[in-house]
């Protein structure tokens, strides 16, 4: 009798491969990203700016001067970046940023401090909305749209993970340059450059040469912030998708910048530490930021970011409680959190964007959004840091962030009944909208069209 030899079959199915286009935008994506954002100064800045002479008024003013400054850059930033090309825009914030960080170390004053953020937030502000836009673009022009998400959270991750290895140098560098971490966070942005100038163009849509083409720009220009508005009026969805992104950045950037230090220390937990602390706190975001696909199978994303922001408010009022080891173990859950809602909050956003819409513009209406609030929130830090108010401000973000987030549900409830869907999303629930046939850019030959203007 023959015996038949049994075949042993791959029970594991994946999704298909990106091809050459879309790996190349990945690639270079991940090193803008990661050059980009890593600040090398970021766990030493306000000790750095103490030692310069700066009083903590003048620390958390440059702070809130930032964020208003972030949100007037962002209403031309977007704009821009849907005429001369998103590609152009990370190009321009890459040499502003480099620029940026070696302000501190030609003028270690307030002037030159409040310089150094304001030309951050320039930088930040041409970047905000345009690599977000670019990636989404790309990619779904190369026929890989569906990678998206873990493009997008696999960014974000490495950016974490070389903060990790390159925060705890910090402290060794400065002993022997204390200008260090601002020039090595130069040279990182000089890096980005390099890589935003191999990203490859995408096709324009449908602009056309002239003599008179400057004219026809100012117009489209008006016209993609008209249109943008126009939008927003139409989609209700779409500004509820930017409410609800609010409180995820106003409590992560607070508390991760503003009120890190101050909350380590009212707890006894001495400075030489707080690198360490922090570069667990980026461990546990970065490993959160790889894997948003995990949240995506029983909730819908809209539900999830509702979750995760109720999350966030009651572990940041969890730190006012408890010893120094609880407080380092909600910070470190409090990043965790941050890295799963990210994500999925930008995935969400995009996907609310109609594909005929400014979508590096609604991006930036969504920027605009989260700094403002931002900047009001700093204003209350500082008061109530002078007053010894911390566990007050604590308590009362969470709270403030829970009723922002019933309200949101309870006006989603009233007018559909059901969660609202996302356009064109795989991920949404309670109801459909019709698939949009616009097209989308495409990635071209370098060689065999000009560079846009």
């Amino acid at each position: 009798m023959r015996h038949r030899i049994p075949i042993r079959r791959s029970v594991r199915t994946s999704r298909p491969v990106p091809g050459p286009a879309a790996r190349r935008i990945i690639r270079l994506n991940n090193g803008f990203q990661l050059l980009f954002n890593l600040l090398w100064w970021m766990p030493v800045f306000y000790a750095y700016q103490r030692d310069a002479g700066l009083s903590d008024g003048q620390i958390f003013g440059i702070q809130s001067i930032y964020y208003i400054a972030f949100c007037l850059f962002e209403i031309p930033t977007g704009v821009v970046a849907d005429r001369i090309g998103a590609r152009n825009c990370l190009r321009a914030g890459a040499v502003v940023m480099t620029a940026a960080n070696l302000m501190p170390v030609l003028a270690p004053s307030y002037p030159g401090f409040l310089l150094h953020f304001l030309a951050i937030a320039a930088g930040r502000s041409l970047t905000s909305g345009a690599a977000s836009a670019y990636l989404y673009d790309g990619l779904h022009a190369a026929g890989a749209g569906d990678h998206y998400l873990r493009a997008e959270g696999t960014a974000r991750a490495l950016g974490l993970a070389a903060k990790v290895v390159c925060w705890p140098l910090v402290g060794p560098l400065m002993v022997l340059a204390p200008h260090t971490p601002y020039v090595l966070s130069a040279a990182s942005a000089a890096g980005s450059l390099a890589c935003a100038l191999a990203l490859p163009r995408l096709a324009p849509r449908g602009t056309g040469a002239g003599p008179r083409q400057e004219e026809r720009q100012r117009a489209a220009f008006l016209r993609d912030a008209g249109a943008a508005v126009r939008c927003l009026r139409a989609s209700p969805w779409l500004a509820v998708v930017m409410v609800q992104g609010v409180a995820v950045f106003t409590l992560s950037r607070i508390c991760q910048v503003n009120l890190f230090q101050p909350i380590l220390l009212d707890h006894g937990i001495a400075e030489s530490t707080h690198g360490t602390v922090l570069a667990a706190m980026t461990v546990a975001e970065a490993v959160a930021s790889a894997r948003p696909q995990w949240l995506s199978s029983r909730l819908s994303p809209a539900a999830w970011v509702s979750v995760l922001s109720v999350a966030l408010a009651a572990t940041l009022a969890g730190a006012a409680v408890g010893g120094p080891w609880s407080v380092v173990v909600m910070l470190c859950v409090f990043a965790a959190i941050t890295g799963f809602v990210y994500p999925v909050q930008r995935k969400l956003m995009n996907d609310a964007i109609p594909p005929d819409a400014p979508r590096a513009t609604l991006l930036s209406v969504e920027s605009i959004v989260d700094r403002g609030v931002c900047a009001l929130a700093a204003v209350a830090v500082g008061a109530y840091l002078a007053a010894g108010r911390l566990d007050a401000l604590l308590w009362q973000s969470a709270a403030a962030t829970c009723v922002l987030i019933l309200a949101i549900h309870l006006v989603l409830r009233r007018r559909t009944g059901a969660p609202a869907p996302v356009a064109g999303g795989a991920g949404a629930r309670g109801g459909t909208v019709p698939p949009q046939d616009n097209p989308v850019p495409v990635p071209v030959d370098e060689s065999a069209a000009p560079a846009p203007r």
